[in-house]
């Protein structure tokens, strides 16, 4: 899983690399630009002392003359290069200034510079001893790296605090927008912050909600002039279509197709009020008997399976009853019965009722791991759809009337072949 990095801990960060990077980059260049001077200067003045010496050893050629040294840190030489009291390492020094360390017989080491100048047979060797420097360069080394601890440190707080103070705004947003339920109560968001960045992202969130609450109300409402408007036709067709079914004249073809006609109404009828809690985000409350409806839906289904040899049996048990309106329950489950028997072409569609749920088993082609885990999305056609009609809308209103109600459903692959599909209701009433 992917570590979800929050801005508060960006700024934070930030701020600490930030302030490591300058210190050090300051540290950094002290010493270097220390370390560089130094050496030029030393250098500079090495140089013109030796060459000063070897010009007095011209002027002065007797043993005896004395030169008289500017620094007593300095010890001066001059002998032939290939001397026995020339040091190994020193006589193959080309003229210059060198950086040279020796060890010492406290087992320590000795830093200083060397300058070298030949002047015929002779060489002049001037050491100037750098002991001192090297350590208050390793101290202010060893200074520079506490400065930058400290200001790492500081940027760290600097940073901590400074998010603070830049994100309450933003997490003060994101708490009132949390707390937002009822657009009818909500109260605008810009109102409570300065006109800054924040204030026009709450201001962007307003109009955003304004929208957004006008589209809602708009298909709240259209769902619900529908829903109320198609009750008047649909309960006039049923009307006629059961007066007709009460004639006795009736030959059986016409009193089929009035028949047809009757459920098909009551089918509509059901679908409405199922919309209508939907759009209305509400439950409906009612004592509905699932042996009884599953049996409907079996008969009703049954009329529809033209001539296939597929048999509908409805098993388990009695007095099932269950907290729903009847007419949400028969969308649910007979989209699940509908689906078993649209692609079922030959053996059985069973349904089978217990105390917590109803699962619907059939002998169809199956289904594969990707359509049932896809088959309950808007618009999804499973790959055994074939030729079939219809636009793959039915599964997801189940899928949102169980969201509603809080029941579960799915539907799986049976091991034997088909599938089986399952409507979990929890806890019955008896």
């Amino acid at each position: 899983m992917r570590y979800r990095r929050r801005l508060r801990s960006r700024l934070i960060v930030s701020f600490g690399l930030l302030g490591f990077a300058l210190t050090a980059t300051f540290a950094l260049a002290t010493l270097y630009l220390r370390e560089r001077l130094e050496n030029q200067l030393i250098g500079d003045f090495l140089t013109q002392e030796v060459a000063a010496f070897v010009q007095f050893k011209r002027d002065y050629p007797q043993p005896d003359a004395q030169y008289q040294l500017s620094d007593n840190k300095i010890e001066i030489y001059y002998r032939r290069p290939d001397g026995p009291n020339t040091p190994p390492t020193w006589r193959n020094l080309p003229d210059g200034v060198h950086d040279l360390v020796e060890p010492t017989a406290r087992g320590g080491t000795r830093h200083y510079k060397l300058a070298v100048q030949r002047d015929g047979e002779f060489v002049a060797f001037m050491r100037y001893s750098y002991q001192q420097e090297a350590l208050s360069q390793r101290q202010l080394a060893y200074a520079l790296v506490g400065a930058v601890l400290v200001f790492s440190l500081l940027s760290l707080v600097l940073g901590l605090w400074s998010s603070r103070r830049v994100m309450k705004p933003v997490s003060e947003l994101a708490r009132r927008i949390g707390d937002l339920r009822d657009s009818r109560d909500r109260k605008r968001l810009a109102e409570r912050f300065a006109d800054d960045e924040v204030g026009q992202l709450a201001a962007a969130f307003d109009d955003y909600a304004d929208r957004l609450s006008q589209s809602n109300r708009r298909d709240r409402e259209f769902n619900a002039d529908v829903s109320h408007e198609l009750r008047t036709p649909l309960a006039v067709i049923r009307g006629a279509a059961e007066l007709l079914l009460a004639k006795p004249e009736l030959d059986e073809k016409t009193r089929t197709r009035l028949q047809r006609i009757d459920r098909a109404a009551q089918q509509c009828t059901d679908l409405t009020v199922a919309l209508l809690m939907l759009s209305r985000n509400e439950r409906g409350r009612g004592h509905t008997d699932m042996r009884k409806l599953a049996g409907q839906l079996a008969e009703a289904n049954r009329a529809q399976l033209t001539g296939k040899p597929v048999e509908i049996r409805v098993e388990g048990l009695e007095d099932v009853y269950v907290d729903a309106p009847e007419a949400v329950l028969a969308v649910a489950l007979g989209n699940l019965v509908g689906n078993a028997c649209k692609y079922t072409q030959q053996g059985e569609v069973r349904i089978e009722v217990s105390a917590e749920q109803v699962r619907v088993f059939d002998t169809g082609p199956g289904l594969s791991a990707e359509d049932a885990a896809r088959l309950f999305e808007r618009g999804y056609r499973g790959s055994s759809a074939g030729g079939t009609s219809g636009g793959g809308i039915g599964l997801s209103i189940v899928s949102r009337l169980c969201d509603l109600y809080g029941w579960d459903v799915g539907v799986a692959p049976r091991p034997e072949g088909g599938a089986v599909a399952t409507l979990v209701y929890g806890q019955s009433e008896g």
